[in-house]
């Protein structure tokens, strides 16, 4: 059985979706409320972890849950500084990660999707 979490977006994609004990997060981007997106990748890669774990206690879930993430970087050169904050959300036991070089769909430096799987 599927549930549904998080607001409708204009774009083709719900921004979670549990299935069992695994709940899939699509991918967070560094966007405010009100659209603007902050300087520096540090800020950036703060604000898409908090809205991952926004997310992820809206389904019951926490930043311990997450068991794989997928890092987006429009610049590779940021890799350590996106490290340094990341570190911060995962201080022990950090989930399984791939990160990768790619454009993002808006004007962001980095994106994040991951997975979270309860213990059953």
């Amino acid at each position: 059985m599927k549930r549904f979490i998080g607001e409708p977006l204009p774009v083709p994609l719900t921004p979670a979706v549990q299935c069992g004990s695994m709940l899939f997060l699509s991918g967070q981007v560094p966007t405010r409320p009100d659209g603007s997106i902050p300087e520096g990748i540090a800020a950036q890669t703060e604000l898409v972890l908090q809205k991952l774990g926004a997310l992820a206690k809206e389904a019951g879930y926490d930043y311990g849950d997450i068991v794989k993430t997928t890092v987006f970087l429009r610049d590779m050169k940021d890799f350590d500084a996106v490290n340094d904050v990341y570190r911060k959300f995962f201080p022990k036991d950090p989930p399984a990660r791939s990160c990768v070089r790619a454009e993002v769909a808006i004007a962001a430096d980095v994106e994040i999707e991951a997975i979270a799987m309860k213990d059953q």
